[in-house]
């Protein structure tokens, strides 16, 4: 969720597709997936597809596909977990990745499926209040409107135009295209999103939550439920994407903030580094921040 919202702050609209797409997943898993794989009785999707198909073949292709997919999927997880835990803990990468991976072998192995379930309920628990409280404070100051969706629609305090027409102005005199550009191919946006929901509704580690449940009722409940509570965080990274690189510009580039006549003028005047905030700082020992001074 974090680097969705990376996605977001970097690419600006054209990167919609991967919001609108993994939204767009858990709509067909609600919908067309997850209550008939209950159904069926099978408790893992090789032996669904296998026994569905009449076919080991097709059982053989669905593991391949599974393990790819798996592995694709835990390397950004984990690498993720270790930006988070050299973050807490003020170590190098490398060692937040390896206590991020013994912490979640000794859960998975101890508790089960019902003790990897509980325990994403609280990550989810853990995720939502870290997400929205910064993304509300940085909301109040950027534009005095306390709801992140809704500020990102509105007026930037100090300069007193809307927030996305400052983003746009700033990133386009840093040399970058506007943050709302629209995209040249639309068809291309349509087919990606598609591959996305498609890829996302397939997901294993997602599938397998709804062979758990006692009936397939339950089966929907559970993904309508997943629904709400994953529209809580996607409707606030597009905010948190966008407040965060006019943050960011305007941290680099202070002149930048307010009312600006001469962009390229205020472009020539950045932050000094001795003068680098804190949070700058901090990150810096950890090794996900490094200073170049390439004109030195």
């Amino acid at each position: 969720f974090i680097s969705m919202a990376g996605l977001l702050a970097s690419g600006g609209y054209a990167n919609s597709t991967f919001l609108m797409g993994w939204t767009g997943g858990y709509v067909i898993l609600a919908m067309l997936l997850a209550p008939y794989l209950r159904k069926f009785g099978k408790f893992t999707v090789p032996d669904f597809i296998g026994d569905r198909f009449y076919s080991n073949t097709a059982r053989f292709v669905a593991i391949v596909c599974l393990i790819v997919a798996s592995v694709t999927y835990v390397i950004g997880q984990m690498t993720g977990a270790g930006v988070a835990f050299s973050r807490f803990l003020e170590v190098s990468n490398t060692w937040g990745i390896w206590i991020a991976a013994l912490i979640v072998f000794l859960y998975a192995v101890f508790g089960g499926m019902k003790g990897i379930t509980y325990t994403q309920v609280a990550q989810y628990v853990v995720l939502i209040i870290a997400y929205t409280i910064p993304a509300v404070f940085i909301a109040m100051q950027l534009t005095g409107n306390p709801i992140p969706m809704f500020g990102m629609f509105s007026t930037h305090t100090e300069s007193g135009i809307p927030l996305l027409t400052k983003l746009d102005e700033v990133v386009n005199a840093l040399g970058f295209r506007d943050y709302t550009a629209d995209v040249d191919n639309k068809l291309n946006m349509v087919l990606f999103t598609l591959s996305l929901m498609v890829g996302t509704a397939g997901l294993p580690h997602v599938i397998i939550r709804f062979f758990t449940v006692p009936k397939v009722a339950d089966a929907r409940w559970s993904a309508g439920w997943a629904l709400v509570f994953i529209a809580l965080l996607y409707l606030t990274a597009p905010a948190v994407g966008s407040m965060a690189r006019l943050n960011l510009a305007t941290t680099v580039y202070p002149e930048m903030a307010g009312q600006v006549e001469n962009y390229e003028e205020a472009a020539r005047n950045p932050i000094l580094y001795e003068d680098r905030p804190e949070w700058v700082r901090t990150w810096e020992e950890t090794g996900l921040i490094t200073f170049n001074d390439l004109n030195s």
